[in-house]
């Protein structure tokens, strides 16, 4: 009688370290380490997101390259942790919103409304490797233009709070959320 006991408890322990193996990579896949596309030389303007880790560096940084002639700020002060605006740049409108809601919904919804005021074709979106591919999305909803995904370093602790709480986001954008 013991024997298909220890059976059932080997094939519990198989599936349970094969669902842990798919959910890391997946994890890995996902949120740490996206697969991004290449940002293109030019784009009609640089938005960066509001959030956690340090996207103005990034930001300015794709700012004095000549990415774009515009750049956007979303200065969400319970995301950003400021309401300040990037400083001014010469050769580079600077602008800064607060979005409504004051979510990457928001943003999105932004970005749409700025992008078909200002005939933009193509924006890159500045935020962290955990929030690029559902930032994509939700850009996606609202721009029909070209969108790019510059990634800003995340601190390390950071993650721990950032991964479940994407994963349960995803979902939500993936199943409930699915319109601009």
């Amino acid at each position: 009688m013991e024997q298909p006991v220890t059976t059932w408890r080997r094939k519990l322990a198989v599936v349970a370290v094969l669902a842990l193996v798919v959910f890391t990579v997946a994890t890995v896949r996902l949120f740490v380490l996206p697969d991004l596309a290449p940002l293109p030389a030019r784009a009609d303007a640089i938005i960066e997101l509001a959030g956690p880790g340090n996207r103005d560096a990034t930001t300015m940084a794709l700012v004095r390259a000549g990415r774009a002639p515009v750049v956007a700020q979303s200065t969400v002060p319970s995301e950003a942790g400021t309401s300040r605006c990037l400083p001014a740049t010469s050769g580079v409108e600077v602008l800064c919103f607060t979005p409504d809601p004051g979510t990457t919904v928001g943003e999105a919804r932004f970005i749409g409304e700025i992008a078909a005021q200002r005939h933009w074709q193509s924006v890159i979106i500045v935020t962290t490797p955990d929030h690029a591919l559902r930032a994509q999305l939700r850009v996606s909803r609202c721009f029909p233009g070209t969108i790019s995904v510059a990634s800003a370093p995340l601190p390390w602790w950071d993650w721990f709070r950032q991964i479940p709480y994407q994963w349960a986001a995803s979902v939500k954008a993936l199943v409930f959320q699915t319109s601009c």
